[in-house]
């Protein structure tokens, strides 16, 4: 297997020092895995045959989207499978999808999926774990109450241990926010388990946690349970990476006043990271907060209003324009969080809630994304991935405890993934999954598979290892890329 080393190389630039307890609060985004100059050769030799990516955006819909109504509509299916929407027709013959996923339909030239993803898991923290990490059977010591040191390494930190950074950005990054449960539970498979702390994404926190919001707020905020809200609205704020005026090189050495303006989301890593680490991300932070490219990639508050409105003026929107200018200044990995909370969990009131609440975001945002990549000439270099933790059950229920309306329960035997950009073939359908839609009939798929394609599309070589603190080395593929998207 290739090692890939997590420290920087001896031509790393140096930059000015300031304190430990300040490296971690500035992000602790350490500059691991090889520089880009050594990368070239792997990444062009570890590509899937037709694909173009340099940068992904994973697109999560925590909660778990329904494929009846999103990408696998079953019409012809007794009522209590088909559900209350209608397919629509695409660009591509014979492909229809949800009636609700207009601008979508409209651009299937440019996106492709798979009908036929498939893992065992139904628990929501089981199926997060899975798809955020491309492994689908648990780790020693799971626990669905919180994330573990034995928890299999997310994507998004695999991508950082082993693609390296480019320029001052970190090589991974999570936006808007964590995923957390309304019970204030941290959902596992976000972070870098057996990895270590220091290797956890760059969590970009612009939407703090709020345990009755859902949706793309504030425009289509809502509650599952339609319960009285009593807590402050959302909000979506610019994560503050300026130095006060006055305050560079040298001058940052002990400057306290700057630790009011640091992301704080690190502040319990202190204890735990090795004090090797310091060197590498008391360079990239300090990196990361003087570079105006990167503190611009960041603010979306001064885009056009066209662009705006073209996106959509709620979290959705806002999360996707700040994941196009990420990747656009060089950031590897962008993994885009759709709704925290369990937001997509549509186990009752499931039609209102998607037909008002869910879908009309989702469909302006990511078809805007696809336009705004296309029209700079980005999207043959990005691929974009959108997947849940699994799908929706094939028959219809209600839980009468809970929701006035019927909806689905959890459904780990099949969802529907899609895919765009990076070199992928508009308007294929990979896979299909059976006439009611509750299992995969052709070419079945796993997170495995998934994974692979994402790390194949940035070149990360089939042989590449990233090494534990104890030096042993762990391989990165466990599936393999999907074939017939490319």
């Amino acid at each position: 297997m290739t090692r890939l080393p997590a420290t920087p190389t001896d031509a790393t630039p140096l930059h000015p020092t300031f304190t430990r307890r300040l490296a971690i609060q500035a992000g602790a985004v350490g500059l691991l895995g090889l520089g880009l100059d050594h990368l070239e050769g792997l990444r062009a030799a570890g590509s899937p045959p037709g694909s173009r990516a340099r940068s992904v955006i994973f697109i999560f819909l925590s909660g778990g989207l329904a494929q009846h109504e999103s990408f696998d509509p079953k019409p012809d299916a007794p009522e209590e499978i088909r559900g209350e929407f209608r397919p629509i027709a695409t660009r591509a013959p014979g492909v229809h999808i949800c009636e609700h996923l207009p601008l979508l339909a409209a651009r299937s030239h440019l996106w492709s999926m798979v009908r036929s993803l498939t893992h065992p898991h139904n628990d929501h923290s089981a199926g997060h774990h899975v798809m955020l990490t491309g492994r689908s059977i648990l780790p020693p010591g799971f626990s669905i109450n919180q994330p573990n040191s034995t928890d299999w390494p997310s994507i998004a930190s695999v991508v950082g241990a082993v693609s390296g950074p480019r320029g001052n950005l970190p090589p991974a990054v999570v936006l808007p926010e964590r995923l957390v449960h309304n019970t204030g539970r941290v959902i596992p498979g976000q972070f870098a388990g057996i990895m270590g702390p220091r290797r956890d994404p760059w969590f970009v926190e612009a939407s703090p946690f709020d345990p009755k919001a859902y949706g793309a707020f504030p425009e289509y905020e809502f509650d599952h349970q339609d319960r009285p809200r009593t807590a402050a609205r959302q909000r979506f704020h610019v994560p503050d990476l300026t130095l006060p005026e006055g305050l560079g090189g040298g001058r940052l050495e002990g400057r306290l006043g700057l630790l009011a303006q640091l992301d704080r989301q690190r502040a319990g890593l202190e204890a735990s990271a090795p004090t090797a680490a310091f060197d590498a991300r008391r360079q990239a932070a300090v990196s990361l907060l003087t570079d105006a490219k990167v503190r611009r990639a960041f603010d979306v508050s001064d885009s056009e209003p066209k662009v705006l409105d073209e996106y959509g003026r709620n979290s959705f929107g806002w999360s996707l324009l700040m994941a196009r200018r990420l990747v656009e200044a060089g950031v590897s990995l962008v993994q885009v969080n759709l709704g925290n909370n369990e937001t997509w969990d549509t186990h009752g009131n499931a039609f209102p809630h998607l037909k008002d609440n869910l879908l009309p975001p989702t469909d302006r945002a990511v078809s805007a994304l696809l336009d705004d990549l296309d029209a700079r000439g980005l999207l043959d270099s990005t691929l974009i991935v959108m997947a849940g933790e699994f799908g929706r059950t094939p028959r219809i229920s209600t839980l009468p405890s809970a929701y006035k309306l019927p909806g689905r329960d959890h459904w780990g035997r099949v969802q529907t993934v899609f895919l765009a950009g990076g070199g992928v073939v508009g308007g294929r359908v990979i896979g299909s999954s059976d006439r009611i839609g509750g299992h995969p009939t052709s070419d079945p798929k796993t997170p495995e598979d998934l994974a692979a394609t994402i790390y194949g599309s940035l070149g990360i070589p089939a042989t590449a290892a990233w090494e534990d603190d104890l030096g042993r080395p762990h391989q990165v593929y466990h599936g393999t890329p999907i074939a017939g998207l490319f």
